[in-house]
């Protein structure tokens, strides 16, 4: 059951950074802007978010092998639209569609690995299952940047429509269906009354949205703008980035086991969870005012990104922490809850720093100027350090 989960959630991470590579690619071939760009990259992640809620619904109603195996089906189908696509309108139908494909991908771990283990080592087995997953942004950087010349990028989508249709086949064979608890079977109005409740909850609104925000980097840059980060502000050719990016994505394997291990570990010695994830969510903050200085030098970027990787790692996490604030049969609905906030979220500063790098002239190799990044990253750090605020006061709050 871990497996096939942990291979649907690689297809949605290779879906998010593909970009970061590609991107670049696109821009020059077709002629997009920033903004084009960006807002390419965002469609994914608008269908993505709208997608959460009733996600939530068919997760918990349904169960995760049925939700996953038809979505997968879905991710197949825009991997195949935006290959076989000549232009800006057709790439953004594919980026839709596939949104609305791989939205289950994180979702359908957390609700399967929730409903088989207990709940002391949940955290520590999403932990694993996202660091498998995690080989999904890996695959898409040197692998992605290999395989261009010869492919293409087209060649590259209809790899991982294969990869996605065959994954769907194999949740289909192997995973097994949780069996329904004794008594009546709930309806639908009782699982859209029971969402209304969590939407209303003020511990929802306490945690949720500020644990949403340690992912909003991860989201927004390993999905796209890393990759021209790299190529403007710190100078580095195609090779380098995807070097980086490559390496970047075994710290988030890494980060994925170890802030799992942390908080479950936490759990154990009676402290609370959310310890991790507010940790994580300060040093994230940290890095990207490190980023902000606009560093050149290799290692001092690496050693940067490194650190971006390992502490972005811990969203899952934070994640479990908001779910195991609710009963478990409603997982589905808060987890795809706290997901609608960090997607709304992604779309928006994915989309805004591509504003934001417009608002310069574009530079004589076609880039975009280092102080705009510098810009967009204030952004996004003042909204994690408004987010880190809020869920310490929150804690601080709770009995």
């Amino acid at each position: 059951m871990t497996l096939p989960f942990a291979a649907a959630h690689f297809v949605n991470q290779a879906a998010r950074t593909v970009m970061a590579i590609v991107g670049p690619v696109l821009a020059v071939e077709l002629g997009l802007s920033a903004v084009e760009l960006g807002t390419l990259a965002a469609c994914m992640f608008a269908a993505y978010a709208v997608t959460q809620l009733p996600l939530g619904v068919a997760l918990d109603a349904f169960g995760a092998r049925r939700v996953q195996v038809a979505l997968m089906a879905l991710a197949a189908l825009g991997f195949a639209i935006f290959a076989l696509s000549p232009g800006f309108a057709g790439l953004a139908l594919g980026r839709v569609l596939l949104g609305v494909g791989i939205s289950a991908g994180l979702m359908a771990v957390l609700k399967g690995n929730a409903d088989w283990f207990e709940r002391r080592r949940v955290a520590q087995v999403i932990g694993i299952s996202t660091a498998i997953a995690a080989v999904g942004s890996m695959v898409t950087t040197v692998p992605v940047q290999a395989l261009l010349p010869t492919l293409g990028w087209r060649g590259v989508f209809w790899v991982l429509c294969a990869v996605t249709l065959a994954v769907a086949l194999w949740i289909f064979l192997s995973v097994p269906e949780k069996p329904r608890a004794p008594g009546p079977a709930p309806t639908l109005r009782g699982y859209l009354a029971s969402s209304a409740r969590i939407l209303a909850s003020p511990t929802f609104w306490r945690f949720g949205p500020a644990v949403a925000t340690i992912s909003t980097f991860n989201f927004a840059y390993l999905g796209l703008w890393a990759g021209p980060w790299l190529r403007d502000v710190a100078g580095m050719d195609g090779a380098a980035r995807a070097g980086v990016l490559f390496l970047y994505t075994l710290a988030m394997i890494a980060g994925s086991v170890l802030t799992g291990s942390a908080a479950s570990r936490a759990e154990r010695l009676g402290l609370p969870a959310v310890i991790v994830p507010i940790v994580a969510l300060v040093a994230v903050v940290a890095v990207q005012v490190g980023l902000m200085l606009q560093p050149r030098g290799f290692a001092v970027v690496l050693a940067l990104f490194l650190a971006m990787a390992l502490f972005s790692a811990a969203g899952s996490v934070g994640y479990v922490v908001v779910n195991q604030m609710f009963p478990p049969d409603l997982t589905g609905r808060v987890s795809t809850a706290t997901n609608t906030v960090a997607l709304g979220l992604a779309f928006a500063v994915q989309a805004a720093v591509g504003w934001v790098l417009d608002l310069w002239p574009r530079t004589d190799s076609g880039g975009w100027d280092p102080d705009g990044y510098s810009w967009a990253l204030g952004m996004t750090v003042a909204l994690q350090a408004v987010a880190a605020l809020v869920i310490v006061t929150a804690l601080r709050r709770r009995p």
